[in-house]
């Protein structure tokens, strides 16, 4: 076990490797109540094409999102009753690039620890319950279906990107769900579900050294193997599919998302860099502190539910700025409008500085949040960053680095633009 120490921000963990792989970081956190263990694994939607102990795979959309659901099973029953009668809560999630299982109590934690373990290292699947989770899950996808912010948000990345599994749903489609079999879940869970594959982190006022030993107890003794070969298709361009994708659907005035295809960063340090300088371009391109938002807002064009932002998954980035409104035409041009006068006069370099000291302060104030921060440290590390070393990532962003990715990103050419708008009510038709 080795301790890590960041000065910078006031915070240090313990670290170890297990013999299997599995990386185990522990935050103690004297004093308070709350104990909360976060369990990742490097597998998200995204990781459908993959060659595995020389073997190639293609398996069905939403084989991630299934994967988890399944994960619950035990041979001896399901690990939700367990956990139900400590007190503890729990839940699991999976994203395009992760998949999470996490708990949180205030006491009996090192036997809700193990029932974790147990059950995320336990796959079990037998063909009765693969089948009776189809329902279940078709029914959570028929709910995103009727969902307008997922719909926008899904019919932009497919209008942005022409091959990367990003532009299909994390929990894929009723059709692709009828392919999943048990044997498709045990192929996924032996090429992902690997030790060295995941990570383990611990927040709360617990005993590092005992987490760890206990990690090392109940996790496979086994030695790490060689990890799947993922394939996220040829190398996109930054022209879009389709500038402009619309549909109907139920809602009382339209939304939109608007994205902006960037360059992907490679593995390693510089992800969080590109992060960071995206957040900060889309914060002085129309964040809530700036006079562009101020005069959507006024004009009625944007309301408080307008947010921008970068998005970064595995060889895919774009900057979106998504809403409601009723002219998101108008919203578009602005945003162009904006990137040009940047482009020509540079970003302010004083609301520059503001911004970076309120990020600063922000993630300073959010170390106390265990869920944020273990997130934020498992994405590091599979990213092949270390989070904590943010403050200095922060500090050397420049101004010239915020330019330079506006120039290079806020184009028409890059962009593309979703719209919802509401259902046309046919009129009534009163006969005598």
């Amino acid at each position: 076990m080795i301790r890590k120490d960041f000065p910078a921000v006031g915070e240090h963990y313990f670290e170890q490797q297990l013999e299997n792989g599995l990386l185990v970081r522990v935050i103690e956190k004297p004093g308070f109540a709350k104990r909360y263990a976060f369990l990742a694994t490097n597998f998200g939607s995204i990781d459908t094409s993959f060659t595995a102990q020389g073997k190639a795979h293609r398996v069905p959309d939403g084989v991630a999102h299934y994967l988890e659901h399944k994960m619950f099973d035990l041979p001896a029953g399901n690990a939700m009753d367990r956990f139900a009668q400590t007190g503890c809560g729990n839940n699991a999630f999976t994203s395009y690039a992760m998949t999470v299982y996490y708990i949180e109590c205030t006491d009996r934690f090192e036997e809700n620890l193990k029932t974790l373990l147990e059950m995320v290292m336990t796959p079990y699947f037998t063909p009765e319950s693969v089948e009776k989770e189809r329902g279940i899950i078709a029914q959570e996808i028929r709910m995103y279906d009727d969902s307008a912010d997922n719909a926008v948000y899904e019919n932009l990345f497919s209008a942005v990107f022409r091959h990367h599994p990003v532009r299909r749903s994390i929990a894929g489609t009723v059709e692709s769900i009828t392919d999943i079999t048990p044997e498709i879940l045990y192929d996924c869970y032996r090429a992902f579900y690997a030790p060295e594959n995941m990570m383990l982190c611990v927040m709360g006022d617990v005993d590092a050294a005992q987490v760890i030993a206990q990690a090392s107890a109940q996790t496979p003794h086994t030695v790490p193997a060689q990890l799947p070969v993922r394939d996220y298709g040829p190398d996109e361009a930054l022209s879009v599919v389709q500038p402009r994708i619309e549909a109907q659907m139920e809602v009382s005035m339209p939304s939109f998302s608007i994205g902006f295809k960037c360059k992907s960063a490679p593995y390693g340090p510089e992800r969080m860099r590109r992060e960071l300088i995206g957040d900060f371009a889309a914060e002085l391109l129309a964040g809530e502190s700036t006079a562009l938002y101020a005069r959507l807002y006024d004009e009625g064009l944007i309301d408080s539910d307008f947010s921008i932002g970068y998005e970064q998954i595995k060889d895919a980035a774009l900057l979106v700025a998504s809403g409601d409104s009723d002219d998101p035409d108008a919203v578009y041009a602005a945003l162009l409008e904006q990137a040009e006068r940047i482009a020509q006069e540079g970003v302010d370099r004083a609301h520059l500085a503001r911004l970076k000291k309120s990020e600063l302060g922000r993630r300073l104030r959010g170390l106390d949040g265990f869920e944020g921060t273990c997130y934020r440290m498992c994405a590091s590390y599979f990213d092949g960053a270390e989070y904590f070393d943010y403050p200095s990532v922060i500090e050397a962003i420049t101004a010239e680095d915020v330019e330079l990715f506006l120039r290079e990103t806020v184009k028409p050419s890059q962009a593309a633009i979703s719209i919802i708008y509401p259902k046309e009510k046919k009129e009534e038709c009163i006969c005598f």
